[in-house]
Parts: C-alpha cells; sequence; structure tokens
C-alpha cells in the first residue's frame, strides 16, 4: 500500500487503535474490523510501566522483561520519507526515535510538523553527529565538533536536549570515541539489535519485510534509515507484524532511566 492510499485509509476511519495505550493486548492501527480512528491523546503520556535505570556503556536492546519495542529511525536523507514517518506517528500514535544527521535539509523541512511531537514525547531525537563520518576516523576535536554541533542544531531547533543516547555512524566507534562522546555528554552508544536492512543502494519492500519479520521482537532496538521511500509503502504490513507479536512501539525514554 503505498503512503497516499494508506493516509486516505486513515482518515477515512479505517484504523483503530492508539499504539503503546499500556493496555494487556494493545490494539493497532490497520485493523479492518475497526470502528475509526483513536488519535493520541494530547498531553497524556501512555503508561509502559516502571522504567529501568541503566548505566553509561553501549545498548542494543531494552533491558528487562516485557513487550517493548523501539524502532528508531537514522539519517534523515530523503525528506519524503521523513514526512512519511511523521505522517504515520501522526494519525497512528506510533512512538519512534529518530537519531537525527542534522546536515540533511529535511530536519528543517518538517520542523513544524515534527516539533509538537517531539514536545509531548511522542518522537524522541538523538544525535548521529553532524554529516555522518565515520568517527574512528577523526580526531577528537573533529569527533567533539560532529556531536556538538548535531546537539546545538537540536536544540536550537527543536528545544531537546539529546544526551545522553547517541548513534555512531556505520555503528563504528571504539573506547577513544566514547571517551570524547561521554565528554560532550553522550554516555551511551545507542546500537541495535536488529536492522530493516534498508543501507543497500537498491531495496524492496520484500526485504524490509522480511527483516521487520526477523528483528521485530520484545524488548528490542531496530534500526531503520529515513533515506528512501520504499518504507512509506508498507508501513501497514509493519503494523501486521507489531500487532501479531503483540509488541508496544516506545521510544528510549519511555522505558529507559538514563544514568546521571
Amino acid at each position: 500500500m503505498d503512503r497516499r492510499r494508506l493516509l486516505t485509509l486513515l482518515a477515512a476511519g479505517g484504523v483503530a487503535g492508539l499504539l503503546g495505550a499500556g493496555e494487556a493486548r494493545a490494539e493497532f492501527p490497520f485493523d479492518t474490523g475497526s470502528s475509526g480512528i483513536v488519535p493520541p491523546v494530547p498531553g497524556v503520556t501512555p503508561d509502559f510501566g516502571p522504567k529501568t535505570p541503566i548505566g553509561p556503556g553501549t545498548i542494543q536492546g531494552l533491558p528487562g522483561d516485557g513487550n517493548h519495542m523501539a524502532l528508531t529511525i537514522d539519517d534523515g536523507a530523503s525528506s519524503e520519507t521523513i514526512g512519511g514517518f511523521i505522517d504515520f506517528a501522526r494519525i497512528t500514535g506510533a512512538r519512534l526515535t529518530f537519531f537525527v544527521t542534522a546536515y540533511y535539509p529535511g530536519w528543517l523541512d518538517h520542523r513544524d510538523a515534527l516539533r509538537p511531537m517531539v514536545d509531548s514525547g511522542q518522537i524522541q531525537l538523538g544525535n548521529h553527529t553532524w554529516d555522518h563520518p565515520d568517527l574512528t576516523r577523526l580526531s577528537g576535536g573533529a569527533i567533539a565538533d560532529q556531536l556538538n554541533r548535531c546537539k546545538d542544531f537540536l536544540w536550537d531547533q527543536y528545544g531537546v536536549d539529546t544526551t545522553p543516547y547517541y548513534r555512531p555512524p556505520f555503528g563504528r566507534h571504539n573506547a577513544g570515541v566514547d571517551a570524547v562522546a561521554a565528554d560532550c555528554g553522550y554516555t551511551v552508544p545507542t546500537m541495535w539489535y536488529g536492522s530493516l536492512s534498508d543501507t543497500n543502494t537498491v531495496i524492496n519492500e520484500g526485504i524490509l519485510l522480511d527483516a521487520a519479520r526477523q528483528w521485530f521482537r520484545a524488548q528490542s532496538i531496530v534500526i531503520g534509515h529515513a533515506n528512501r521511500p520504499t518504507v512509506t509503502h508498507i508501513y501497514d504490513q509493519l503494523m501486521d507484524i507489531v500487532r501479531e507479536r503483540n509488541l508496544q512501539l516506545v521510544t528510549l525514554n519511555d522505558v529507559l532511566i538514563p544514568p546521571r
């Protein structure tokens, strides 16, 4: 289903269920037996249960027991795809974490639409550097510049302090990179349990869905990318997998207490 058809279906009342509503069995969108849209409730944060304290250091999954899943979206090379994820979150209530590469203009293109969801906590922003270099090949000063330029951009444009979570480009980091990052306030390198496999030059819907079937699991952190619009064609199928597995989409802030 393409994005235009999806939005038409949603507007017609063909979905139900606020993602992450904290119920024993959360209702999710694209349920053809539903009677209408249940939009996010302004000012109300769903209850995901007690948060889990974490210390400094790398994470690649959500600790503890539960049925949560963090869908994290990197980069932002495609402004169209950023907009697709925003529409998806706005209409369904999906909770997402964007790891922003601040150099891409889409983060300014969609600021007015995205900021209210950031303010409400439905969407969390993390640091994915200014323009996506391999940090292990940079000097300490250049690493700090990459992280601080992105940090300042997100504060200036979205009013959020994105510490302590950062995602190193290509997943490449080492003790030296982490030490510089920690000096910038980023003490939690945020990796992932599974990937949508959407970093290849050519991707198709089947590849994305196969990856989702493999990696959409309880307490997982899954990585995707806002670089190509292919994913915008299959939101309903991705959410079928979430619903079938009784998962709740969460941001990192929803379920974790970061180190002080």
